[in-house]
């Protein structure tokens, strides 16, 4: 019998230690909704991020993640499947990423690495005190898209029509559309808009515009655009279209006026990283950028046939040869 008892206590003993173990090796889980498909470099950003902070993929972090891969219908199913893995994070990126995920959980924290403008899409009640389960960073900046504007009249001044790629469904796109339209009546321009839902229908788009004597493309960072830029454009370049972008990374356009996204997704694990160690997103303010960035493409210029002013290049951060 005391045989019998030294086993049972023996195996309580390594069941003990394993649970032990099994709890000491548990780490946080993070999940990424990503808008397009790997590879991804908003993505690496993002790790840098983590790492500068002593996080280490699979051994003190575990990341998640799910792709969009360029359609925003996916969103919905893609937040309610991380919100059911119960991951301790969710990172969003743009407002309709980051609206799925808060309409698949009132409790997992959501940090947004990118959105235009959280409050007025009612994702959070204020920039100071965003309140509820939602925190991160915007890019809204007052009259940003006016700058963008004038910075392509500047560029290529016989400019007069202005194509504008629109996604249906992005209530953010909608509402920058809207802001376009203002600032382009101020500047003598007028904006023509082309619904775009797959990549297919990118081609026709562009015959399309080209059929309105469009003279130039202004091109939104949205989940759509973002994942297609390369094919938007070469699109733009083959129809000879000088392009303005809003996020400075986009490489091949004419021209981009925006904020540094890497930079943003480098933040957004700062605010992972406080939230693991206790801090409530309700309580962590929405940062918004403190620079943007002017970058010129000097070899889209060439292509084009189009000779960018002196003065403009003196004004830019970057210039790509």
């Amino acid at each position: 019998m005391r045989r019998i008892g030294l086993v049972v206590g023996l195996a309580l003993t390594i069941m003990a230690f394993a649970a032990a173990a099994q709890q000491a090796t548990k780490i946080p889980r993070v999940g990424l909704i990503r808008p397009g498909t790997p590879p991804d470099p908003y993505l690496e950003a993002f790790r840098r991020g983590l790492h500068d902070l002593g996080y280490v993929e699979r051994q003190t972090v575990a990341l998640e993640y799910r792709w969009a891969e360029g359609r925003l219908a996916r969103l919905p199913a893609l937040a309610a499947e991380l919100a059911q893995l119960k991951v301790d994070i969710i990172v969003t990126q743009g407002e309709e990423a980051t609206r799925a995920a808060k309409e698949a959980t009132s409790t997992i924290p959501i940090v947004m690495a990118t959105s235009g403008d959280p409050v007025g899409a009612g994702l959070i009640a204020s920039l100071a005190r965003p309140g509820g389960n939602v925190t991160g960073l915007s890019t809204l900046i007052s009259d940003v898209i006016s700058k963008q504007l004038q910075l392509l009249k500047e560029a290529v001044p016989k400019v007069s029509r202005v194509a504008m790629l629109s996604v249906p469904g992005n209530v953010a796109m909608a509402r920058s559309l809207e802001e376009a339209q203002a600032a382009a009546r101020v500047l003598g321009l007028t904006i023509q808009s082309r619904d775009v839902r797959t990549a297919e229908e990118l081609a026709p788009a562009f015959d399309a515009m080209i059929k309105d004597r469009a003279e130039a493309l202004f091109l939104f960072a949205d989940a759509f655009t973002i994942s297609h830029q390369k094919r938007i454009l070469d699109l733009a370049t083959k129809h000879r279209l000088p392009s303005m972008c809003t996020w400075s990374e986009s490489a091949n356009c004419l021209m981009s006026y925006g904020t540094d996204r890497f930079e943003m997704f480098k933040l957004a694990a700062t605010y992972v990283d406080k939230i693991l160690k206790g801090a409530k997103p309700a309580d962590l303010p929405v940062q918004q950028p403190t620079k943007l960035v002017l970058v010129v493409n000097i070899r889209t210029a060439k292509t084009l046939g189009l000779t960018i002013p002196q003065f403009l290049l003196g004004r830019a951060d970057e210039i790509i040869q």
